[in-house]
């Protein structure tokens, strides 16, 4: 019997060395691997990289090196003129200004109706106006604020009316057909 262990275990130990040399071999290659590939940078790299440092040269040509000197003529002259003979006098006071000159009153946003809907509201329809002006949609009720400078005072079926809040003036703005 000690035999056929013997038997066993060589089998097994032959057995599991050839299963190790067939993953080891299997895990490795022994292709040779090809050079790597160089590449050559193109012509018109290498022309763009000559650009590069001629532009980085006439850069620092455009900084002056030396501050220029004062020229004895004036190049924008034609002759120079003539010194005055007698004095000059001086220019007679001007007038102070009384009364301050008007602020420039702001223009007003160039605002249109361009639509209106209705809402059921528990005291009635509640109604929303559609306003376009300056590259903006507004959908306003009453009461709200349009830019900081109206505030929507009514809206009727077809009618907004807006106050100027600087100077609490009315505009209407009507539903065009």
């Amino acid at each position: 019997m000690s035999r056929m262990h013997v038997k066993r275990a060589l089998t097994i130990v032959l057995v599991g060395g050839a299963l190790a040399a067939w993953l080891a071999g299997a895990a490795t290659s022994n292709r040779a691997l090809p050079d790597p590939i160089v590449t050559r940078p193109a012509p018109i790299d290498a022309r763009g990289e000559d650009l590069a440092n001629e532009i980085a040269r006439l850069h620092e040509r455009l900084r002056p090196s030396a501050t220029p000197r004062t020229p004895g003529r004036n190049l924008f002259t034609f002759r120079a003129a003539a010194a005055p003979t007698a004095p000059a006098l001086p220019a007679p006071p001007r007038p102070a200004i009384v009364e301050a000159p008007p602020l420039p009153r702001p223009t007003e946003l160039a605002l249109k109706l361009t639509g209106m809907a209705e809402d059921p509201g528990p005291d009635g329809p509640v109604r929303v106006a559609f306003l376009s002006g300056e590259g903006q949609l507004y959908m306003v009720k009453e009461g709200d604020e349009i830019a900081g400078r109206y505030r929507v005072a009514k809206i009727a079926a077809d009618v907004v009316e807006l106050v100027n809040i600087a100077d609490n003036t009315t505009r209407r703005l009507a539903m065009k057909p």
